[in-house]
């Protein structure tokens, strides 16, 4: 990613809801927009000559769904990272577009700052789910697990990372968790790096999932 600019790609199959897009992204200094696409296939034509930093999907398209250019973008560009923005929050359509590698779920009426916000965390790799999203994520797999015990760690959390932990699982942004818990963003990261390190584990949702697996969060 550019240290100036955030270089991003639209995916949707409405082009007035493209270039709606485009021109209310644009206004912010650190937004690039690179491109935009009207189909999946598309979309991984573009990304695959354009290599965006943070990609808008949208799920049902023609010609290829957005699940399935997801998957297939995730496969040959790791380092592009898409935020599914779709009017779809049934839990089908939820979960499809997790397990085809989205960090990000929003739906077409978040606000503004919302969006802002999800582009931003989604260009350093950082989960963003609506609310609803992340609800029905928990009650997922609340419904699949069974209840477990705390497990020891071999290098248990302290107190604070605890902490930290359960606002990241409410999806909370590192700048928030630091408001929250009175403390500098780069002491969060430090936190968040220890975490990941103790619970083995890549990034911040599967944190939460380990977690939440083990007993160490509810």
């Amino acid at each position: 990613m550019s240290s100036q600019h955030i270089r991003i790609l639209i995916v949707d199959d409405q082009e007035l809801f493209r270039k709606a897009l485009s021109t209310l992204l644009s206004v912010e200094a650190d937004f690039e927009i690179v491109g935009d696409a009207a189909n999946g296939e598309e979309a991984l034509r573009l990304a695959t000559n354009l290599k965006p930093d943070v990609i808008l999907m949208d799920l049902r398209m023609p010609v290829m769904d957005g699940a399935t250019a997801t998957r297939r973008i995730k496969d040959t560009l790791p380092d592009s990272h898409v935020i599914v923005l779709t009017t779809f929050n049934d839990d089908e359509a939820v979960f499809e577009g997790l397990r085809a590698g989205a960090v990000g779920y929003l739906l077409k009426d978040a606000s503004t700052e919302e969006l802002y916000r999800a582009i931003r965390m989604a260009a350093h790799n950082e989960y963003v789910l609506a609310p609803m999203v992340m609800a029905k994520v928990v009650s997922e797999l609340n419904r699949l697990s069974k209840p477990t015990p705390t497990v020891e760690l071999d290098v248990p959390l302290t107190s604070r990372e605890v902490e930290v932990l359960k606002l990241v699982a409410q999806g909370k942004s590192n700048l928030e968790i630091a408001g929250e818990l009175v403390i500098t963003e780069g002491t969060v990261k430090n936190h968040l790096s220890r975490i990941l390190d103790k619970l083995d584990v890549k990034d911040r949702l599967q944190a939460v999932l380990k977690a939440k697996a083990v007993g160490l969060i509810e």
